[in-house]
């Protein structure tokens, strides 16, 4: 077995399959749990029956994975010939998978290096390809968990939600934002700033925030190198048309994601979800 530094992160940073496998990385499932049923994301439950359920108003909550199937991944991949891991994962802010992370790491066979990236979805996975590609290049763990902040540092997410009830729901944002967004019918535009969401701007109607959305992503992209990613929960044609006006308009984009967002995310931001990830390389 050829030693290595493998690459573990979550199921929340929704890697497209071909990239999991072309890199080796192993994704940590978090938990939802729809009524009585606890079911793993991206295995036991989809986007599109997650979206139903919030639809018919279902109890719907999320949870993350215990310290012991963190270490059990652990020992998994140190039995592939890993000489270490570099564990990235979503902001401890929305979860507690970082902390579970961290508690098996001290008991692991190998030496592990938790990152707490402070993003989610593709702006996490951004985060895992730049580690993975820097450890197939021959880096150490250190290298790894530097691509990875470096990523994280310069990477962006803003998104648009049909209405910011979910997230006030799961206590993603604050009762207050949350009433500002719904307030004389308003659509709000969200980023994610130091591991948090925020209400970044107000705007009338649908179409308008989504125009906007558009002009926010492209600005940031600029002219440089960009990798971006563009998600959807049940919106699936409004996100391949936003792809495309970006394909348009992004003059030195080098990959672009589209994908439904799983059940985790999904629960927290509702049906509608339109999320663009501008992450420069």
């Amino acid at each position: 077995m050829s030693r290595h530094v493998a690459i573990v992160t979550d199921s929340t940073a929704y890697l497209p399959r071909a990239a999991i496998e072309r890199h080796h990385i192993t994704a940590v499932p978090l938990t939802v749990v729809l009524g009585d049923q606890a079911l793993e994301e991206g295995t036991e439950i989809s986007a599109r029956s997650l979206a139903q359920a919030l639809q018919k108003r279902r109890p719907v909550t999320t949870s993350r994975p215990g310290p012991a199937t963190f270490a059990e991944t652990y020992r998994k991949v140190a039995a592939t010939g890993a000489s270490g891991i570099v564990s990235l994962h979503l902001s401890s802010e929305f979860s507690g998978t970082y902390d579970a992370a961290v508690q098996a790491a001290r008991e692991a066979p190998v030496p592990v290096r938790v990152v707490d990236t402070g993003m989610v979805a593709m702006a996490l996975g951004f985060c895992a390809l730049a580690a993975a590609e820097t450890a197939e290049a021959g880096g150490d763990m250190d290298d790894a968990v530097a691509a990875a902040e470096k990523r994280a540092a310069g990477t962006s997410a803003y998104f648009y939600v049909d209405t910011l009830d979910y997230l006030r729901r799961g206590g993603r944002i604050g009762a207050a934002q949350a009433l500002l967004g719904s307030a004389l019918a308003v659509k709000p535009l969200l980023q994610l700033a130091d591991g948090r969401i925020e209400l970044l701007e107000k705007v009338r109607t649908a179409s308008k925030a989504i125009a906007r959305l558009e002009e926010i992503a492209a600005e940031r992209a600029g002219e440089g190198q960009v990798d971006i990613a563009v998600h959807h929960l049940a919106a699936e044609e409004r996100a391949e048309a936003l792809a495309q006006r970006l394909r348009e308009r992004v003059t030195g984009l080098n990959e672009l994601h589209v994908s439904e967002v799983g059940a985790v995310i999904g629960a927290h931001t509702g049906p509608g979800l339109l999320g663009v990830v501008v992450s420069p390389r």
